[in-house]
């Protein structure tokens, strides 16, 4: 096996990049809200509609030049006409007073007015319009008729205003009616920088604002925008918040269910990159409100709950962008709910998964950061508003202070990190657990690879184990069959530093004839040290080097590497004992570790080269990867990395030493690198015990 002289460990990074022109303009969505039909106590009387100017206040997360304005008849059973609509600056978020000179007619089609069919929304014409960030823009609209259904959102935690007649342009609604809920607005975008881009906060009443106080802008998702505001380098980056209060991820109540409201809430705001998920507390609430419920119907929700989160991350993905998960927090002693333990434990399992790596993109645990230490099913005191459910300002502000900006750091990156996956040991590493074979295991790691539409991945071969089972070669004609070719990794891997440069040199030798008849025409002239050892004196170093020069090798460097091979053995333990929670426990360390690694590499890279260089990540070819690999790949994926062959990462400047072996030795290893510089390297810790589980 191969094993990196320095392993290492840190949390976790998402780095998306995306970055796409709409003709001459980048438009993101500034400030947006969900659209629900509004239910009677916060719908307006039809008298109060027909004729009537609406004034509503909204609150800009990120400021431009240029503006527009998308309205809204999602919910309308029939077309509403607006009949005109403007947008100025508001003498302040309290008053429906306008600074003047700001006043500004929108057009749609270049006319003043629009019909907007049932169902639909509708985008504004570009105007210009200085808005600063996290600045506030008056939205008045005119209806000359009421419509038959209303679309709007009641939880503004902002207050309007209506009035009688064309009142678009006034300066003052001096006896204007006031309400906390918006109407027929479901966003504004602003014309922005190519790099910026926008996150949706999809949620309930927590992240909706319930309990932050009205005009205060003072929401999680709101003190998260100044926060991205107040960091230069995230600067660029403006929050939307797609919250309704009493939503619910599985089942219609107040709005459509999170998933049926995904398209238009997560998918439409303009250049969303990032979506944050905190929902599922009022489906758990309510399982239980009025009746008992068995084990098994238990079981099924939180199974439902898990479901419609996958469901969401994939989605989110096919559309390039990167779902941040959130822990469910405590609400035990809840004034509406009455959770109770067996709701408690759901709640527990479905916050074990959203921890769990290869999931979400990222985590943000509310739940801990929120929970009372002493009582950690109830809300800390701190930050409870005081209904035991829903956060204080106070709570809020804790909440969006616990985001780390470094999401969203780097979302202006043009191109994704590449990494090339090459496996070691082939045909055999670490102990067979029972009802496994060699061809077996590697047949799964083949299929994982062809599944993910993986380009080519190189196989590094020890001969011996073929010899010793000669069955085993199965193993290797499969593997190059799947597409995948066939590198040297000494006939019995042997380590270099152990051994004479002239011995190493037989070993190497010894494989040749074994990997010519197996790769026939292809290049099998790849090398891999085993455990990375390449002579522990300049001379072997040296004399290696011309060795590997005239038989016409490359070196497969490794720049990342989680220390993969740790887990085959404990896991071969836990199976021979039908030890099936220690395996679930080796399987999440597992893809902690391999997110760990991804951190690490990628800040080390950065700090020593100041950018990704395309990885290339050692594997071995264990029964617990052969289990793990699906999973393994879809956390890759989910941190951005676009996979490439062993050839095309090794053909960047950093690994010139390992392709050209006529040049003197260098770094071939970012550690290495790091060491010459005297740049210290976090070591990685799995969390379990592995020499120990399932003795």
């Amino acid at each position: 096996m191969a094993r990196l002289k320095f392993p290492a460990t840190l949390t976790f990074l998402f780095v998306f990049s995306f970055s796409i022109a709409y003709g001459q303009t980048h438009w993101v969505a500034s400030w947006g809200s969900a659209q629900q039909v509004p239910e009677p106590r916060n719908a307006l009387a039809t008298n109060d509609l027909r004729d009537a100017t609406l004034r509503q206040i909204v609150h800009l997360s990120l400021g431009g030049s240029k503006l527009r304005v998308i309205i809204s008849n999602r919910y309308g059973s029939a077309p509403l006409h607006f009949a005109a609509v403007h947008i100025a600056r508001p003498e302040s978020a309290a008053s429906p007073k306008l600074v003047p000179g700001t006043d500004t007619a929108l057009t749609f089609s270049g006319r003043p007015d629009v019909m907007v069919p049932a169902g639909a929304d509708y985008v504004s014409d570009p105007v210009n319009f200085s808005a600063a960030p996290l600045s506030d823009v008056a939205v008045s609209i005119y209806l000359d008729q009421a419509p038959e259904q209303q679309t709007g959102h009641p939880g503004s935690r902002a207050t309007s205003y209506l009035a009688h007649g064309n009142q678009v342009g006034a300066a003052d609604l001096p006896d204007a009616k006031t309400f906390e809920h918006w109407y027929f607005i479901a966003a504004v975008d602003v014309a922005a920088p190519p790099d910026s881009a926008a996150i949706v906060t999809l949620g309930d009443s927590i992240t909706d604002g319930h309990g932050a106080t009205t005009n205060g802008n003072n929401r999680w998702p709101d003190v998260l925008a100044r926060r991205l505001q107040a960091n230069v380098t995230t600067k660029s980056i403006s929050v939307v918040n797609e919250g309704i209060g009493g939503n619910r991820l599985l089942l219609d109540s107040l709005g459509p269910n999170g998933l049926a409201r995904f398209d238009q809430d997560v998918l439409a705001p303009s250049h969303a990159r990032y979506v944050i998920v905190l929902e599922g507390v009022n489906d758990l609430g309510m399982f239980n409100r009025d009746e008992a419920h068995s084990a098994a119907e238990h079981d099924q929700m939180v199974h439902s709950i898990i479901g419609a989160y996958e469901q969401i991350i994939a989605r989110a993905h096919t559309h390039g962008i990167r779902a941040i998960g959130a822990t469910i927090m405590p609400f035990e002693g809840s004034q509406f709910y009455h959770p109770g333990p067996e709701i408690e434990a759901d709640r527990q399992k479905i916050n074990d998964w959203i921890r769990t790596p290869g999931h979400f993109d990222a985590l943000l645990d509310f739940d801990k950061l929120t929970r009372d230490p002493a009582h950690t099913d109830r809300l800390l005191a701190a930050y409870d508003s005081g209904d035991h459910l829903h956060p204080s300002p106070a709570g809020y502000e804790g909440m969006a202070n616990a985001i780390p900006l470094t999401l969203f750091e780097h979302a202006s990156q043009s191109d994704s990190p590449q990494i090339a996956f090459t496996f070691d040991d082939l045909p055999s590493h670490g102990p067979l657990p029972a009802g496994e074979t060699r061809i077996g295991i590697m047949a799964k790691i083949a299929t994982a690879l062809h599944d993910a539409h993986m380009p080519p991945v190189y196989g590094f071969v020890n001969g011996l184990a073929v010899e010793q089972f000669p069955g085993d070669i199965k193993a290797l004609e499969n593997w190059h069959a799947a597409g995948n070719p066939l590198g040297n990794h000494t006939w019995s891997h042997m380590n270099l530093n152990q051994n004479s440069l002239q011995a190493f040199e037989d070993n190497t030798t010894e494989n040749e004839p074994l990997l010519g008849k197996l790769m026939d025409s292809g290049n099998w002239h790849w090398f891999r040290f085993p455990y990375l050892a390449e002579g522990d004196t300049p001379e072997k170093r040296a004399g290696v080097r011309a060795f590997l020069l005239q038989h016409g090798y490359k070196i497969a460097g490794v720049t990342m590497s989680f220390g993969d091979y740790m887990w085959n053995e404990p896991y071969a333990r836990c199976v021979a004992k039908g030890d099936t929670v220690s395996i679930d426990l080796l399987e999440k360390s597992y893809l902690q570790a391999a997110d760990d690694s991804i951190r690490n590499y990628r800040e080390l890279s950065h700090k020593l080269l100041g950018r990704d260089i395309p990885y290339v990540l050692l594997m071995h070819v264990g029964a617990f990867d052969a289990r793990m690999l699906p999973r393994l790949l879809d956390l890759y994926k989910s941190r951005g990395f676009q996979f490439v062959t062993l050839d095309q990462a090794e053909s960047d400047p950093f690994y010139r030493e390992d392709t050209d072996l006529s040049l003197p030795p260098g770094p071939d290893m970012l550690e290495g690198v790091a060491s010459a510089r005297h740049t210290p390297v976090a070591r990685l810790v799995p969390v379990l015990d592995l020499a120990n589980i399932c003795k």
